[in-house]
């Protein structure tokens, strides 16, 4: 469940699942097209010794997957006492090409020398139902081929020293009673079926001899384009020494790239530093080389929910690139921007959610209310980019790039979040709220669309458009001098929003939600700071640590994966974190700590984080991992 590593280049994306095994294969954008079956089978592995076989995702083996701190390289370690063989996976995704590749180092246990069979299973979905694909053994170059249309893969293993697999199987899968060529393997052979298509899949096997508690090295990779002729080229590159040097160049790549990360975070301990650095290169491998930055490439999500999380929500990749933007980072960040200039609608808003090619992504915001039109829209989702573009201007002092946004982005959003105001309560109309559950006037939204039009006004001043900065300045004073009508005197918090009937009546949803306290205490132009400490007070008698797990559910009585029992919710990372963040920001830094070590004891041995917990158990629940926590839990330590 969830993908314990997710590797990529901005283009090819692959999730490891917790076994090690290939679950997710996203090309070309990020998290777009799964080019794997991946509600049913992973690609799997699995070796043949004494003639005795074993996938390694069977029982038996003792697991841990993981991935370095200093380079996006997975490194995982499989060991089996039976078998008396252990495995030690060393996986990267090319920086600069599209290969998916696995350096395999065999190790003999025993005290006598055994011939070892590995095999590699590959089993992919490029057409959209699955049934027009066709995969074949290639004489020439000795591979196996994958390919529909525009798109083929390429297959090969070989030894260290350069001896290609010596058997394949290709054939069909989850058609016509078939389940694939995995199961040929089986016995330590496979048939040399060389061709076949609709649903398809292939097993290749390479053969090694270790001595007696010797190491031999297998390379195995799997290459992706736009034709045969672009992968064979890319093949060459890989045979013989070439493995090493890619390896060594993705390595590189990503050391370069952590380095200006590296400056900032020289006084963090070093397990704070390790999942700072983890956590960034696990928002990098979530972001498309077009600018989209999805939420997650965590296809299990498909056995137990309506639909995926690889959509660019807006509001995830804000605050995704916040942390970035904190370390310094500068090209990621306008990449993102101008992949929200070119999808703002043309009356200034974001939609719901998109694709990384920019279409619109699904929804279940409709567009009534009631007997009323309305927008299919969270307007927070649209205040949180012009946030963020004022924090990239205060980290980068880059007015170049905030002044050609302006025309484009800046003024069209501004200006729509200027005129989404009720002249009855002085506050932004209804939209969706944060979580894209209830339409509202919600506290949350409020105050990000107060600093954000406060932001867009001191953008517009400084670079001389005088008009537009009164008119989003007197925008935002307006909400702000009608913010208490969101907090609760008697509950001593904000509520989560009100709705404005017909009648001019006002029907507040009392709800306590975190999310409400995050939004006024960080969008700092909002009503008087005390009303953002006294929800805290009352956050931490009501919904922090109520449970056996620990941690913080979004807001009472969250039902989203509702666990049994249920509490008052799953905790979730992004909400605990935010609650650190305060924590830190008001110099208590006891319990900001407290809060970012429950996270990382909540974190997958790769360090990888989920979406919530089971409140009993803390076991992942939801899709993982998720790029928001990670981005929180930076913000979190470096707060600290």
């Amino acid at each position: 469940m969830g993908r314990h590593i997710v590797l990529g280049n901005n283009s090819l994306t692959v999730g490891l699942d917790e076994n090690g095994l290939v679950h997710d294969f996203y090309y070309p954008f990020v998290g777009l097209e799964n080019l794997t079956t991946a509600r049913s089978n992973p690609h799997y592995v699995g070796v043949w010794v004494d003639d005795t076989f074993s996938w390694i995702s069977d029982d038996g083996w003792d697991r841990h997957i993981d991935f370095h701190d200093d380079a996006l390289l997975g490194s995982s370690l499989l060991v089996n006492k039976k078998l008396e063989l252990q495995l030690h996976f060393e996986d990267f995704v090319d920086c600069h090409h599209n290969i998916f590749a696995r350096k395999v180092h065999v190790k003999n246990l025993s005290t006598r020398k055994r011939e070892i069979r590995i095999f590699f299973h590959q089993v992919f979905q490029i057409s959209a139902e699955g049934r027009a694909d066709t995969a074949m053994f290639v004489p020439d170059g000795n591979y196996i081929l994958d390919y529909k249309g525009r798109c083929s893969i390429l297959a090969y293993a070989e030894t260290l020293e350069g001896e290609s697999f010596d058997q394949y199987a290709v054939g069909n899968t989850g058609i016509e009673g078939k389940e694939g060529t995995f199961r040929d393997a089986e016995d330590g052979e496979l048939s040399g079926a060389a061709v076949e298509h609709a649903s398809v899949d292939s097993t290749i096997r390479i053969t090694v001899v270790v001595p007696a508690e010797q190491t031999k090295t297998v390379h195995y990779w799997l290459a992706v384009g736009n034709s045969q002729h672009e992968l064979e080229k890319l093949h060459d590159e890989m045979l013989g020494t070439g493995f090493n040097r890619r390896m060594h160049a993705t390595l590189k790549h990503w050391q370069d790239w952590l380095s200006r990360a590296d400056e900032q975070i020289t006084e963090l301990t070093p397990r704070h530093r390790k999942a700072v650095r983890k956590s960034l290169m696990i928002i990098n491998a979530h972001m498309d080389k077009h600018g989209g930055i999805i939420a997650a490439a965590d296809s299990s999500i498909y056995n137990y929910g309506r639909d995926y999380y690889s959509y660019v929500w807006p509001r995830d990749g804000a605050f995704a690139i916040w942390p970035l933007i904190r370390l310094g980072y500068t090209k990621e960040p306008k990449k993102f921007f101008n992949y929200c200039k070119d999808i703002l609608h043309e009356d200034g808003y974001m939609m719901h959610k998109y694709q990384p090619d920019q279409a619109i992504g699904s929804t279940w915001h409709p567009l009534v209310h009631g007997k009323r039109k309305e927008l299919a829209i969270q307007e927070d989702e649209t205040a949180i980019i012009i946030f963020m573009l004022g924090e990239y201007l205060h980290y980068s002092n880059d007015y170049v790039f905030v002044k050609n946004m302006y025309v484009s982005f800046i003024k069209p959003a501004a200006d729509f979040m200027a005129g989404f105001i009720d002249s009855d309560t002085g506050l932004p109309h209804a939209s969706y709220d944060l979580w894209e559950e209830k339409f509202l006037t919600s506290t949350y939204t409020s105050a990000a669309t107060c600093k954000a039009l406060s932001v867009a006004s001191a953008i517009a001043k400084g670079l001389g458009h005088d008009d537009d900065s009164k008119t989003w300045k007197d925008a935002c004073e307006r909400i702000a001098a009608h913010g208490n009508t969101l907090f609760n005197e008697e509950r001593d918090a904000f509520v989560k929003g009100f709705l404005l009937k017909e009648n001019g009546d006002l029907e507040f949803d009392n709800t306590l939600d975190v999310s409400s306290a995050f939004a006024a205490h960080t969008f700092d132009s909002f009503t008087d700071e005390s009303h953002a400490e006294r929800t805290i007070k009352t956050i931490e008698r009501v919904l922090l640590d109520k449970s056996p797990s620990g941690g913080s559910p979004r807001y009472e009585h969250d039902a989203y994966f509702r666990s049994d029992p249920a509490h008052l919710g799953n905790p979730w990372f992004v909400t605990t974190l935010w609650i650190a963040q305060f924590y830190a920001q008001t110099g208590n830094r006891e319990a900001a700590s407290k809060y970012i070590d429950w996270t990382l004891k909540a974190a997958l041995p790769s360090g990888v984080l989920s979406e919530q917990i089971n409140p009993e158990t803390s076991e992942i629940v939801g899709v993982t991992p998720l790029v928001w926590s990670h981005a929180e839990l930076v913000n979190a330590i470096l707060d600290l």
